[in-house]
């Protein structure tokens, strides 16, 4: 318990400051040119500007994070975060629960961005340091409360085998009602898409940052 405490400290602090530079990241260490430079506002067209304006009030990342690819193709970058602003501030999971969901698909997708910016974000909704810490080191947490278990065999069984059970199903039925079960699924397949345009454009953490998951980790 000591240990994942210092680590969601060390992580929150970290979260805390680094996103503050994120609008200016550098390439990786290897040299290798990144695959969407990074924009600043100043750089942004007519189309652009408007989605970079609503993207400044509202992120921790800045233009950072996914939003540095969604700005290539603006029309769909401002549906998407018409999307992620529903999903975030007015989804009727419990936001502890919705960045549970959020860190469970960024830990299957080993997505250092996802994991980076949300690991804190679930901590200070009330999720356990000892939660995020197990799941962080792929196991199924220990000691959750029926309502995270219910999330964590929901998302965890729909992303892995393409259905939910019956019995997971009627479990879920107990906590939650339809909307949420709604919302959760739709938080899940919408967290997968972020993933999945995270590592198309191979978006990491603000420099000098340590990446969540090491090569060669599982």
């Amino acid at each position: 318990m000591k240990s994942a405490a210092l680590w969601m400290s060390s992580l929150t602090l970290a979260a805390a400051g680094g996103w503050i530079a994120a609008t200016m990241f550098a390439p990786p260490a290897t040299g290798k040119e990144p695959r969407f430079p990074q924009l600043t506002m100043d750089q942004l067209d007519e189309k652009q500007k408007p989605l970079g304006e609503q993207v400044m009030k509202v992120s921790s990342v800045g233009l950072a994070g996914p939003y540095n690819p969604m700005m290539r193709s603006p029309v769909l970058g401002q549906r998407l975060f018409d999307l992620f602003h529903y999903l975030r501030w007015e989804t009727s999971v419990p936001v502890k629960l919705n960045e549970f969901a959020i860190l469970i698909i960024g830990r299957q997708w080993r997505s250092q961005v996802e994991w980076y910016a949300h690991a804190p974000l679930a901590a200070k909704a009330g999720l356990s340091p000892q939660i995020i810490a197990e799941l962080k080191a792929s196991k199924r947490p220990s000691g959750m409360a029926e309502d995270e278990a219910v999330v964590y065999d929901f998302v965890t069984e729909l992303t892995t085998t393409q259905k939910v059970s019956d019995e997971t199903f009627a479990r879920a039925k107990k906590v939650f009602n339809d909307q949420q079960i709604v919302d959760l699924t739709a938080v899940a397949g919408n967290y997968v898409m972020v993933a999945m345009m995270l590592a198309m454009a191979e978006e990491t953490v603000p420099p000098g940052k340590e990446p969540p998951f090491k090569d060669g980790e599982k």
